[in-house]
C-alpha cells in the first residue's frame, strides 16, 4: 500500500496539480479545500504527510497545523506549507506552529517530490 498524503488548498488548480504530481509518483492523495475541511477528513484517518496552503478561508494553514499538532494521533505527521508567502516572519510562525517544511509557490513538480521524499524518507 502506498503512503497517503493530504493536500489542503482553497485553489482547485493547485490541489489538482499537487494531487496529479503525487499520484504519478505512486502516492495516495486526500484533498481538502481548507483547514476546517482537512480536520473533518482527517478524523482518525491515517495519513503519512500533510501539504497545506497558508492563506485559506475558514481555517488557515497555521491554524490547521496547530490543531493537527494538538491531536495525539497526528502529533508527528510531517506537515509542509505550500504557499506564495516567503517572508521569514511567516516561516517562523509556521515553524513555531509545527510545520516541518516550506515550499514557495509556484513550485516545480520535481521540487515538490524531492521535499516529499526527503520528509517521508
Amino acid at each position: 500500500m502506498g503512503k497517503t498524503i493530504m493536500t489542503v488548498d482553497d485553489s482547485t488548480s493547485v490541489r489538482q496539480m499537487v494531487s496529479f504530481t503525487l499520484k504519478e509518483a505512486g502516492y495516495d492523495v486526500m484533498e481538502a479545500v481548507d483547514g476546517k475541511d482537512a480536520l473533518s477528513k482527517l478524523n482518525g484517518t491515517s495519513v503519512n504527510m500533510i501539504i497545506t496552503d497558508l492563506n485559506m478561508p475558514n481555517l488557515d494553514g497555521i491554524g490547521l497545523i496547530r490543531q493537527v499538532r494538538a491531536n495525539q494521533a497526528y502529533k508527528f505527521v510531517p506537515i509542509v506549507m505550500l504557499t506564495t508567502e516567503s517572508q521569514d516572519t511567516k516561516k517562523q510562525e509556521g515553524k513555531a506552529a509545527g510545520a516541518t517544511g516550506w515550499i514557495v509557490k509556484p513550485f516545480k513538480p520535481d521540487q515538490l517530490l524531492a521535499v516529499v521524499k526527503k520528509v517521508l524518507g
